[in-house]
């Protein structure tokens, strides 16, 4: 696997809590911890991201099924018959 480099410059209170939080953590370094948050933070992002286009879509074909019904084909009109003789006009 090829490996990059990524370099942040920080305070010295902010690396102080990322140390602090990584040892709580259980992290054998700043690095592994830092990867994993970075890493865990951008998955959520792009899961949310795609939820969000989803559910866009989703809204889409639902209101363009209302806005567009497709005709009635012949097994909804033999149904909505038996409907109505059943319930409507027994």
């Amino acid at each position: 696997m090829k490996t990059s480099r990524f370099d942040a410059r920080v305070s010295q209170e902010q690396k102080d809590l990322f140390e602090f939080a990584a040892q709580l953590g259980g992290f054998r370094n700043l690095t592994d911890f830092v990867i994993y948050t970075v890493q865990e933070k951008a998955n959520d992002i792009i899961k949310d991201h795609e939820t969000i286009l989803a559910s866009q879509r989703d809204k889409e074909i639902f209101f363009n099924a209302l806005l567009n019904p497709p005709a009635a084909n012949q097994a909804l009109k033999t149904a909505a018959e038996k409907y109505k003789r059943r319930y409507v006009n027994p």
